[in-house]
């Protein structure tokens, strides 16, 4: 084993999250339960997920924090966000993700955990109606109070460190505009000039995270950190940025099926994908400019996957549809169905159907904590920008698109990259080629 430069995990991690609803309140009662010993955090890598390090008779199998200093959930604090005023305990007892059972035991630590006011701009989330907001501030009013929040919980709470997520609703799509995203002097004039249009509200949290030496994540399909003015204020901050959307359910699936087509050499006509949900992410997704952006997400996972110019016999012009449905009764319990036309030997045809009936919060929870984690890492082993090892957990992952690079959407890709980016963060060599 070679040396490594890692920072080690000293002292506090404080984990603030934009968006006090169902994910983040599972994911706060989760942790929590877990540290009493009455939970087990399920589904999180970092907590079991284990890499073979070395070959031969050197060949070991480890958990990440055997291989990488990773904070371990003691040392968690929590902080928010959010529209509505409820606190943490509120907050998971309405979403009724989890039974009074699981939550009781960590109330008072949930109850203290009390939202501070959201920089919200209604246009952007038209069926949110909180009034725990921000009230006339421009956007770089918006910057300058989030970096408040940031430094005063850092040091209310003793953190050595913090991580920003963004765990809230999809915005409405905003396009990529050059004159506005292209450079970082250009996204500061637009901040200072209050262009509501093409500055979302997110962009006003990750600038004011990365501003505040801390690590942005964004787990919803924003546009948020994916312009070149926000790769400039990574590179400017040396800090890590990664997104975006929480890779859960539907597209889980499709990221680890659709490799199943392509090395068995079957053809795709089509993949219809729907879904219903009753949270309040599904509320806002109702909304067709809220729908649009998460749209743009899920639709790019198979065209990465299932390439024209690898395979043209088996993959041109194939059918790709996905649609949401707000359905209240369901709530958080969101059930997808996916249809897949495939066709074989000499071009006959079969269907796939794929009925997932998921929890959304369930499956999201230790992602969003697997990704506080890991960019907490990336932080002290000094990488910055985007983290292209941590698109194993998103949806669409982020790249460099104004040089033509692709998203890896490839399920088994995306973890080689996850584990030998840990091997040489650990001073292991990164042996598994990625092909």
């Amino acid at each position: 084993m070679n040396k490594t430069n890692v920072k080690p995990a000293e002292g506090k991690l404080g984990i603030m999250v934009v968006g006090l609803g169902a994910v983040t309140s599972t994911f706060m009662t989760g942790v929590l339960m877990a540290r009493k010993g009455l939970a087990k955090p399920i589904g999180s890598m970092t907590q079991y997920d284990k890499i073979r390090v070395g070959k031969g008779e050197n060949k070991q199998y480890l958990h990440y924090n055997e291989i990488v200093p990773i904070a371990g959930l003691n040392d968690i604090v929590f902080g928010a966000w959010d529209v509505y005023p409820a606190d943490a305990y509120r907050s998971a007892m309405y979403a009724e993700v989890l039974k009074p059972k699981d939550i009781e035991p960590v109330r008072d630590e949930l109850e203290k955990i009390v939202p501070m006011k959201a920089a919200f701009d209604k246009n952007f989330a038209k069926r949110l109606d909180g009034d725990n907001v921000m009230v006339g501030k421009t956007r770089w009013e918006m910057v300058e109070a989030l970096r408040k929040d940031i430094r005063d919980f850092k040091e209310k709470n003793g953190c050595a460190r913090v991580v920003v997520a963004w765990a809230a609703s999809t915005e409405i799509y905003v396009p990529v505009y050059e004159p506005v995203h292209g450079t970082l002097a250009d996204l500061e004039k637009a901040m200072k000039d209050n262009d509501t249009e093409h500055v979302a509200p997110s962009m006003c949290y990750a600038y004011a995270a990365l501003m505040e030496g801390a690590p942005f994540i964004i787990g919803a399909p924003n546009t948020t950190v994916d312009i070149p003015a926000m790769w400039e204020l990574a590179e400017k901050t040396k800090m890590p940025i990664c997104g975006k959307d929480f890779k859960t359910g539907q597209t889980l699936v499709k990221s680890g099926f659709a490799p199943i087509l392509s090395t068995r050499c079957l053809g795709l006509d089509g993949w219809f994908s729907t879904n219903i949900l009753g949270n309040r992410d599904g509320l806002v997704l109702d909304v067709p400019e809220n729908f649009r952006t998460k749209e743009v997400s899920k639709l790019s996972t198979l065209e990465t996957i299932l390439r024209e110019e690898d395979q043209p016999d088996l993959y041109t012009d194939y059918y790709h549809k996905v649609r949401i449905n707000y359905y209240p009764p369901r709530n958080d319990n969101k059930e997808s169905w996916d249809n897949i036309d495939i066709f074989g030997w000499m071009n006959y045809p079969m269907q796939i159907k794929i009925n997932f009936l998921c929890r959304d919060s369930i499956l999201a929870a230790p992602v969003l904590l697997d990704l506080c984690l890991l960019s907490d890492l990336a932080a002290r082993a000094g990488k910055y920008g985007i983290q292209r090892f941590l698109s194993f957990f998103l949806k669409s992952p982020m790249h460099d698109y104004t040089q033509g690079e692709e998203a890896v959407n490839h399920l088994y890709r995306q973890h080689t990259m996850l584990k030998n980016a840990l091997r040489e963060m650990g001073g292991y060599e990164p042996d598994e080629e990625i092909d």
